[in-house]
């Protein structure tokens, strides 16, 4: 989709003016370390204003003009405008600075071929967390029309797995409307090795 057409969505209303961050993301966050925080396709700012509450620094990344015009109001109005840097740049071409974050969030966009430089951009103990539609039999109610821009079952998984999984999951989340949206969900953390520490959530 073209930035115009994303702007528009943003403009328009077609896309939430203020989501709420997923609940998996709010029950995980207490165990991330602290500090310097990414958000990957930011949008109107989900997963960067929720950070930046939480007490990160936080660089929110989008190409949409519009959204990061959004999610700017959304962090004013919060609060938490001192904490955000907004960088209208193209994810796909984006350099990723090596070592940096604690944090890195990525929701609903398929940034897949850049998981490598994602990845690294993670500081050691940092933590990844990925939430993105799924491929399914059912029909679902929101997310790409095409299984080219969602993730097959295990996909995200194995994407994954050079980190230490702390959290994988996928569901069939029943939406206000009724409808079905099959996502993949994970939480991993830059660490290696046969033994490890989990963090207890409830």
């Amino acid at each position: 989709m073209t930035t115009w057409a994303w702007d528009e969505r943003f403009r328009e209303g077609e896309y939430p003016q203020d989501p709420d961050p997923s609940e998996v993301l709010k029950r995980y966050v207490g165990t991330f370390p602290e500090g310097r925080a990414l958000d990957v396709a930011t949008g109107t700012g989900r997963n960067a204003v929720f950070l930046a509450e939480r007490g990160y620094e936080v660089d929110a990344v989008d190409r949409s003009r519009e959204g990061l015009r959004i999610a700017r109001e959304n962090a004013r109005e919060r609060g938490v405008a001192d904490r955000m840097e907004w960088i209208q740049t193209d994810v796909p071409n984006h350099a990723f600075p090596e070592g940096t974050y604690d944090v890195i969030t990525i929701s609903y966009y398929r940034a897949v071929d850049r998981f490598p430089d994602i990845k690294e951009a993670l500081a050691p103990g940092g933590v990844l967390y990925v939430e993105h539609h799924l491929r399914s039999t059912d029909e679902a109610a929101a997310g790409p029309s095409s299984d080219r821009y969602r993730f097959a079952s295990n996909e995200l998984l194995h994407a994954c797995l050079d980190l230490t999984v702390i959290h994988y999951q996928e569901t069939n989340d029943v939406r206000d409307d009724g409808g079905l949206a099959p996502n993949a969900r994970v939480v991993a953390r830059k660490t290696t090795g046969t033994r490890q520490s989990y963090p207890t959530v409830e």
